[in-house]
């Protein structure tokens, strides 16, 4: 029987993840990468004889990424060597500076050092927030492709646990009493673009993820993850194309047949999934009769913040954690001014993250590399970043110079690279908003793109800007949502899957 045939646009790790899993399970899977290298905001940046992360610098949740593997016939450690962190990071609040720890007693031990009084607190976190999760994550996993599935069962049991009507700072404040304690535990917030004092209570959970599941690094960088399921896709006989942009989404009815390339070639397909940036897709790679529709759809959006980067080659390895955050003094201030000021902090945070100290293909021997983020407002703040980029990059190598104790800091850079949010927009991010639709009650479950598009058939989401949110554990389960939607509507009649290899790499 001849294979049903899957077009995936874009191979960032929802496209990737997508792919790996319909592969697996029979189905011809080609995906469209317009850049030359795989990953989009998860991919590798190269310069000169350094490399890095362009987005994300740790995972967590593994087992998450373990079962997908599984899924596809692999085992994840063939391709991938994850290292845990321990500590999970290094926190900066002025003189004080606090490492939360892998170990639950060295953990309440460190709060207790540096928080005296506040570790019962952290106990009660992680019994309450547990609660929640063991909800929540059922809804992770499944659909919100009509408004029935608010009368399902494990959607009414969850509904009562996810303190959608307090927000993550007031939450967190039923837990600790120290505003730098609390400021531990609430600035994950920014994973989602958002002011843990707007972002809903229900994301008090990505911090307990991290202190229940732990954050890993994969040697070579978090890019090795995308690298590994495109190995995987090839292994059944996908193809992953980059450097081929695609120019529109073909459709006949309400159905979707097939992509055209900016080259001019059409490829028809049986299934379509769109892994762009969903506000960019729906205002660019849709045929015309359907752009107005799309279009509405995106009217009053929100969006989250941005984020002005520095990727630094060091001619000389420093000493700094693997990776930290900075906190500004005024931190409150700091995140009102980036979310509903729109105005650049003349005290932000920075998180920097320094691999080569764990992971020496990062840079030649003896040097290493240094990656500075600052969270900043989009590109709907009225800022000129040709002019703002120099203040505001000097800004950071003040912070970095302060943080090595090395006082000529910049004579040690070799190479580098600066992405401002101008940038990220040029890269089809719309609003260089990197973290995607904002994470708003509204925006949430139903209200969010759906994993399939209800008015055309045949045609899917996934990533970032779809049910259920941003981050790469959601992220992958937007995929496996959309896969099974796919195999689900298809009815194709796939080839079984290989069985799962039972070796593991211990680390």
């Amino acid at each position: 029987m001849t294979k049903k045939k899957v077009a995936i646009i874009g191979a960032g790790p929802g496209g990737l993840t997508a792919g790996m899993l319909l592969a697996a399970k029979g189905y011809k899977v080609e995906v469209y990468e317009k850049n030359d290298v795989i990953g989009g905001r998860t991919s590798r940046l190269k310069h000169g004889e350094f490399q890095f992360d362009l987005g994300a610098t740790f995972f967590m949740m593994p087992k998450l990424l373990e079962e997908l593997f599984e899924e596809a016939g692999r085992n994840l450690y063939n391709y991938v060597q994850l290292h845990r962190l321990d500590p999970l990071y290094t926190l900066r609040f002025g003189d004080v500076t606090f490492t939360p720890r892998v170990d639950r007693q060295d953990m309440l031990d460190e709060i207790e050092r540096v928080f005296p009084g506040e570790s019962q607190g952290f106990i009660q976190f992680m019994e309450k927030e547990g609660e929640k999760f063991d909800r929540v994550e059922k809804l992770l996993r499944r659909p919100f492709v009509h408004r029935r599935t608010y009368l399902s069962k494990d959607v009414l049991y969850a509904l009562p646990k996810l303190d959608m009507f307090q927000t993550v700072y007031s939450k967190l404040s039923s837990y600790f009493n120290d505003e730098r304690l609390k400021y531990a535990f609430t600035f994950q917030a920014k994973y989602l673009g958002m002011s843990p004092w707007k972002c809903p209570g229900t994301f008090t959970i990505l911090s307990y993820l991290e202190h229940k599941f732990g954050l890993y690094h994969p040697i070579g960088g978090v890019n090795r993850i995308c690298e590994a399921m495109r190995q995987v896709i090839e292994e059944y006989g996908g193809v992953v194309h980059t450097g081929k942009p695609v120019a529109q989404i073909l459709t006949e009815g309400k159905q979707a047949t097939g992509l055209r390339l900016e080259n001019g070639l059409d490829v028809q397909a049986d299934e379509v999934i769109i892994n762009a940036d969903y506000s960019y897709s729906v205002q660019h790679l849709f045929e015309e009769k359907w752009k107005k529709k799309f279009q509405k759809k995106m009217e009053n959006k929100k969006y989250s913040c941005s984020t002005f980067m520095l990727y630094l080659g060091l001619k000389q390895e420093v000493n700094l954690p693997h990776h930290m955050v900075v906190f500004a003094d005024d931190y409150k201030r700091n995140v009102e001014e980036m979310t509903e000021q729109l105005v650049l902090s003349e005290d932000p945070s920075v998180y920097i993250h320094y691999p080569t100290k764990l992971d020496p293909t990062t840079a030649p021997a003896g040097k290493s590399t240094a990656y500075l983020l600052m969270p900043v407002p989009n590109t709907e703040a009225d800022i000129d970043w040709e002019e703002a980029s120099p203040r505001m990059r000097q800004k950071m190598l003040d912070i970095l110079a302060r943080e090595t104790g090395i006082e000529n800091i910049e004579s040690l850079i070799e190479t580098e690279h600066c992405i401002t949010p101008s940038d990220w927009e040029a890269m089809n991010i719309q609003h260089g908003a990197v973290f995607n639709l904002a994470h708003s009650l509204d925006q949430m479950m139903y209200n969010r793109p759906h994993n399939q598009v209800k008015e055309l058939s045949h045609c899917y989401l996934v990533g970032g800007g779809t049910h259920p949110g941003s981050g790469l554990p959601t992220i992958f389960q937007s995929a496996k949502i959309s896969a099974d939607l796919v195999e689900k509507n298809s009815g194709a009649k796939t080839t079984q899957s290989i069985k799962p290899s039972q070796e593991k790499v211990t680390m």
